[in-house]
């Protein structure tokens, strides 16, 4: 009964392996790979209609060119036509595409009011006037 069960473990180790090294052998090509995002922040340092492209000088990636297309999206910008030299706090979050950034969307970060995260402290009294609180 002994030998039986031996028998049986070693069969059920030996196929399981097949099955593991055959899951492990790719069946098919790998699709092409996700294409790469990235945003990029800083002051726009040029801008060139023709070609439809600016570029901007990222304090931690140092200047880069980016490309506009009919699909970028513009926020707190009205369009490709209102971004100018020297202007500041924008934002691009942007694909790689034979070799070029091209943008997703452009927008002019530091829209104001309240993202969340912080202190809900708008200088008022928390605890309604009971002298609770450091901010009475």
């Amino acid at each position: 009964m002994k030998v039986l069960i031996s028998i049986l473990a070693t069969t059920l180790v030996a196929s399981t392996g097949a099955v593991t090294a055959a899951a492990a052998v790719p069946s098919a090509p790998a699709t092409q790979a996700a294409p790469i995002v990235r945003q990029f922040e800083g002051t726009v340092v040029s801008v060139n209609r023709s070609n439809r492209t600016f570029r901007l000088r990222d304090t931690e990636r140092g200047t880069v060119r980016i490309r506009v297309t009919s699909r970028t999206r513009f926020e707190r910008i009205s369009s490709f036509r209102a971004l100018r030299a020297g202007m500041t706090a924008i934002e691009a979050t942007v694909r790689r595409s034979n070799g070029t950034w091209v943008a997703r969307e452009v927008e002019r970060s530091g829209g104001g009011g309240t993202h969340g995260g912080g202190s809900d402290d708008r200088g008022g009294d928390d605890n309604g006037g009971r002298g609770r609180g450091s901010d009475d």
